[in-house]
């Protein structure tokens, strides 16, 4: 029965890839920690070294269909007062945001090595 479990949680993470690629931007955000929405577009851009840019209508409207999917939800966890605002809201990755998220990762890195190959032959 362990075998089913896994098997169904790997096709559940499969319907989801290729992820939108500001999709794989917020999930990466949230995989070492919960952040809100203004985190997670520094984050972004800082990460992108400013290539990537997540505006508030693009980053709001994909949090919200992030959460009609599963992958991620929003968190009861607050930071001291003093180091928050209340009007902020936090969110995290789920279970099966993770599994997605690195899902997404291997194929990426599958894609990457794929390119290596193809230069080292260009360049022979």
């Amino acid at each position: 029965m362990y075998d089913i479990d896994i098997n169904v949680t790997e096709i559940d993470a499969q319907k989801f890839i290729p992820l939108k690629p500001n999709w794989f931007h917020i999930m990466l955000s949230l995989a070492g920690e919960e952040q809100h929405g203004y985190g997670i577009m520094q984050d972004v851009l800082n990460r992108t070294t400013g290539r990537v840019r997540l505006w508030p209508a693009t980053l709001y409207g994909s949090i919200k269909r992030l959460i009609e999917a599963e992958l991620i939800e929003e968190s009861d966890e607050r930071p001291a007062p003093e180091l928050d605002d209340a009007r902020r809201r936090y969110y995290r990755l789920t279970a099966l945001g993770r599994r997605v998220l690195n899902a997404e990762c291997e194929r990426l890195q599958e894609l990457v090595h794929a390119i290596r190959v193809k230069q080292s032959m260009v360049t022979e």
